[in-house]
């Protein structure tokens, strides 16, 4: 029982931060520590099983990451090329075919190295599989906590929805991501409505430099069209980027009621790292994901960890620096 000690006291300390907040990326690292340490703790009770069954595990452990490799592989390129024909070459989509290329290009020297017996391109390519594998640990802990923080749904009364904006098609129509937003916004606030008590329905997202009017307004009426009360709409028009559409919608709810309580609704790609700019700004209220297409996903999903690791650059720059640190001197 002492072998698993760590890892119970790793999820007692994910289940105190959820308590707390659960818009905290602590919440995934310390789920990923937990359950890292309870796979280390469960492996090591395998030398008290027979013979067969730690064979078995022995060569699931070997086959499972190497089949798993090849199919992530397979899977990155292939959604690449789809993002491609059905989004376009934007760097944003090409993404998981970068990623895929990537992994394929490490696995590629690693062979070499060991084919031509080089030391020090050896070396290389264990520091480059040591960051690999620490970006990979925090991209694993940020996928399976954004699952379970999606499986969040609001319970209780509300007094603003927030649907978060995003361009328009011909920069004046609610394009399918868009209109997935407040379709989702708009079953919240009948769930809500159906008790009694209806919110009002803010639509945030500003005019960018190509669009013909602001995203808001182009949200309002899409729902008006469809029999929303236009009397429940609120519209915020100013906001450029998501902290914006938080921060200017705060100020409105604030304004109207200080002790508010709200639900944001994006898409559920973005949705955690929404919370996470929630709880940054201040806004009093959880993300409500809406559904993707499944082609669009991997992409989002890659962008959405990439901004997240960049907003806690110094210390995930500075871990990755003294890896290749001791990569440089090992070679020496």
């Amino acid at each position: 029982m002492i072998a698993y000690a760590p890892a119970a006291l790793f999820f007692l300390l994910f289940g105190i931060g959820v308590l707390r907040d659960r818009r905290q990326f602590s919440n995934a690292i310390l789920l990923g520590i937990a359950v890292s340490l309870l796979s280390l703790a469960v492996l090591a009770e395998l030398r008290k099983a027979p013979t067969l069954v730690v064979e078995i595990a022995m060569v699931a452990i070997f086959l499972l990451p190497t089949l798993g490799t090849a199919a992530l592989i397979w899977f990155l390129i292939a959604n690449g090329l789809t993002m491609i024909r059905k989004e376009g070459r934007r760097p944003a989509n090409l993404l998981s075919l970068l990623a895929g290329l990537g992994i394929l290009a490490v696995i590629a020297m690693l062979f070499v190295a060991i084919a031509i017996r080089s030391t020090r391109l050896g070396i290389v390519v264990g520091t480059l599989l040591l960051v690999i594998g620490y970006v990979s640990f925090l991209f694993t802990c940020f996928i399976g906590y954004a699952f379970l923080y999606g499986r969040h749904q609001p319970r209780r009364d509300v007094d603003f929805v927030i649907v978060l904006g995003s361009g328009l098609i011909g920069g004046e129509r609610v394009p399918p991501l868009l209109a997935s937003r407040l379709n989702r916004g708009r079953e919240v606030y009948e769930k809500q409505a159906a008790r009694g008590n209806p919110p009002v329905l803010i639509a945030s997202g500003g005019q960018g430099p190509d669009e013909k009017l602001p995203e808001s307004h182009a949200m309002a009426d899409y729902l008006v069209e469809r029999g929303f009360p236009e009397e429940h709409i609120e519209r915020e028009d100013r906001s450029r980027t998501t902290e914006e559409n938080l921060l200017f919608s705060k100020a409105i709810m604030e304004q109207a009621k200080p002790d508010y309580r709200c639900v944001v609704v994006t898409n559920n790609f973005h949705a955690f790292r929404a919370a996470l700019l929630a709880r940054q700004t201040g806004v009093n209220g959880h993300v409500f994901g809406s559904p993707t297409a499944r082609y669009y996903w991997p992409s989002a999903t890659i962008r959405e960890f990439a901004a997240i690791f960049l907003s806690h650059k110094i210390i995930n720059f500075g871990i990755c620096g003294l890896i290749a640190l001791s990569g440089l001197l090992a070679a020496r």
